[in-house]
C-alpha cells in the first residue's frame, strides 16, 4: 500500500540591520527589529494561519487517516514567541490531535553540522528540548537545515540515536534508483532514510500557481493518480516544503488550499495513505545503503551546499564563524548565545551567493553579494572581539582544548548522575507500590480479623443469652 510523507518546514529569517565598520565596538545589536517583526506577522497572516486552520481541518475530517510532520527551528519558535504566539498555540491543538509528529533539526537552522560536530550535536539537543517543552514530544526522526545531508552526517545523527532522518532524493546521488523507497545510511546502518520525491513536492511549492507550466492547472484527483500509478513495490511519497509555501510563494488566491483539502478524499479513493517519518521509519525496512560522499541539499538544480558555500567570500565568514565554536560554548554567555544562534543562520549565507537561481534569492537590505558580505564581516568582527574579551584569543589551544575535554568530561559524568538518578528514582517508586500493597494487604487482614473476632464475639453473647 503507497503512504505520503507530508512534512513542512517552519523557519524564520532574522535579519541583519545595516552595520558599519565604525559601529564595531560600540554598538552590540545588530538586527532589524522592524523588519523582523513585519515579516514574521505577513507569514504568519498571509500563510501559516491559513495554512494550518486548513490542515488543523483536514485532519478533523479525516480521523487517523490523515497525517502531517513539522520542523520547527528554535530561531523559529523564538520568533513565533515574541510575534506570533497564536501560530505556536494553533500547533499545539494539532499536536493534541495524535496526528502530528514534530521533527528534530538544529536549533538556528544553520550549517554547524558542516563546521563544527559538537556545535551540530548541541544544537539538534536544545531544538528537541524546545519542541518537548511546547509539544510534549521527543523527535525520533532529524531533519538538517535545507535536508543537509552526507553519509557523515548521517553518523553523527545516528550516534545521537535517531531512528531516520529526512533527506533529498537528488538524481546525481539516486542515479537508477528511485526516492519511493526506504534506504539507510551506509555508515550507519541503524538509520533509515527517506527522501523527498522532487518533482511532487516542487509541483506544489514551486509551479502550482505558474500558467506558463505544462502541468498547470493541477488538480488533486490528478496528482493522485501519478501517485497512483508509481509501480506498486514503489510505496513511500515524500511530499517535503516550506509551509509558507502555501500562500506566500503559491498565494491563497491560487486556490493552493483547497487543492490540499481535496487530497485526503483522493487518496483515500486510490488506496494511498498517509503516515508519518517515525511510523515509516518503524514499520518499513530498507531496501540497502545510500551512499552519500558529498553533501547534498534541496537547494538549486545542483542539490548541494553552493548555495552557502560556493564563492570564498561565503567560505571566508564560514570558516570566521566556527573557528570560535569551542570559544562560544566555553563563555556561555545567554547573549553571545543568542547572537551566535542568529549569525549560524543558513540565510547569512545565501545572502553572499553569486551563483544565479531559478528560485531567486531575496538579499533584503543588501544590494549585492558583497554588500552582504561586508555587513556580515562587520558584525562578525564586533561579535569575535566580545567572545575574545570574554576568552582572550592569546590562549594556546592545547590550553582551550584541556579546557574542553574537563567541560566534556564533567558533562558525561552528570549525565551518568542523572542517569543513576533516574534508576534509584524508579527504584523508591517500586518500592513504594510495594510497601502500598503490604499495606493493603495487612490493612485487609486486620479487617478481616476485626471482624471475625466481631462475629466469635456476637456468638458467644447469643450463646449466653439463650442459656
Amino acid at each position: 500500500m503507497k503512504t505520503i510523507c507530508l512534512y513542512f518546514e517552519i523557519h524564520q529569517i532574522i535579519h541583519l540591520r545595516r552595520y558599519r565598520f565604525f559601529d564595531i565596538g560600540t554598538d552590540h545589536y545588530y538586527y532589524d527589529d522592524y523588519e523582523n517583526e513585519r515579516s514574521i506577522s505577513e507569514i504568519a497572516h498571509r500563510s501559516y494561519m491559513p495554512a494550518l486552520e486548513t490542515l488543523h481541518q483536514m485532519i478533523k475530517e479525516n480521523g487517523k487517516f490523515f497525517k502531517v510532520a513539522f520542523s520547527l527551528s528554535g530561531v523559529g519558535i523564538e520568533s513565533l514567541e515574541q510575534y506570533a504566539p497564536e501560530v505556536l498555540e494553533k500547533l499545539q491543538e494539532m499536536s493534541e490531535t495524535g496526528c502530528v509528529e514534530f521533527l528534530a533539526e538544529p536549533y538556528s537552522h544553520g550549517l554547524s553540522s558542516l563546521g563544527n560536530e559538537q556545535c551540530f550535536k548541541s544544537e539538534v539537543k536544545r531544538q528537541c528540548k524546545k519542541i518537548q517543552e511546547y509539544f510534549n514530544q521527543t523527535p525520533k526522526v532529524l531533519r538538517n537545515s535545507s535536508l543537509i545531508y552526507s553519509d557523515e552526517i548521517g553518523l553523527m545523527t545516528s550516534k545521537m540515536r535517531f531512528k531516520g532522518m529526512l533527506t533529498e532524493g537528488a538524481k546525481h546521488v539516486l542515479g537508477w534508483k528511485s526516492p519511493h523507497y526506504l534506504y539507510h545510511c551506509v555508515l550507519a546502518p541503524s538509520l533509515k532514510l527517506l527522501l523527498r520525491d522532487v518533482t511532487l513536492s516542487d509541483d506544489i511549492s514551486l509551479r502550482f500557481n505558474n500558467s506558463d507550466w505544462e502541468g498547470y492547472p493541477l488538480f488533486a484527483d490528478n496528482y493522485m493518480d501519478r501517485i497512483a500509478s508509481l509501480p506498486d513495490d514503489q510505496q513511500i511519497i515524500g511530499i517535503f516544503m516550506n509551509l509558507s509555501a502555501l500562500g506566500m510563494e503559491q498565494p491563497l488566491s491560487s486556490n493552493i488550499l483547497e487543492f490540499f483539502k481535496a487530497l485526503p478524499a483522493c487518496a483515500k479513493s486510490r488506496n494511498i495513505s498517509f503516515s508519518t517519518p517515525t511510523e515509516i521509519c518503524m514499520k518499513m525496512k530498507s531496501v540497502g545503503p545510500l551512499n552519500v560522499p558529498d553533501t547534498l541539499s534541496w537547494m538549486d538544480e545542483e542539490r548541494d551546499v553552493s548555495t552557502w558555500l560556493g564563492n570564498p567570500m561565503q567560505r571566508e565568514a564560514f570558516n570566521k564563524l566556527y573557528s570560535i565554536a569551542d570559544r562560544v560554548r566555553i563563555v556561555n554567555d545567554p547573549r553571545i548565545n543568542q547572537d551566535w544562534d542568529y549569525l549560524q543562520a543558513s540565510n547569512n549565507f545565501s545572502a553572499m551567493t553569486t551563483k544565479s537561481s531559478s528560485v531567486g534569492i531575496n538579499r533584503g537590505i543588501y544590494s549585492s553579494p558583497f554588500d552582504a558580505f561586508t555587513n556580515y564581516m562587520n558584525i562578525l568582527g564586533d561579535f569575535i572581539n566580545r567572545v575574545n574579551s570574554r576568552y582572550p584569543e592569546e590562549i594556546d589551544n592545547d590550553e582551550l582544548n584541556g579546557l574542553l575535554t574537563t567541560i566534556h568530561n564533567q558533562g558525561k559524568e552528570i549525565e551518568m548522575k542523572e542517569k543513576e538518578m533516574e534508576i534509584l528514582l524508579a527504584k523508591s517508586e517500586k518500592l513504594e507500590l510495594e510497601v502500598d500493597k503490604l499495606r493493603a494487604k495487612l490493612d485487609e487482614k486486620s479487617i478481616a480479623s476485626t471482624s471475625a473476632t466481631s462475629r466469635k464475639k456476637t456468638t458467644v453473647s447469643k450463646s449466653k443469652t439463650s442459656k
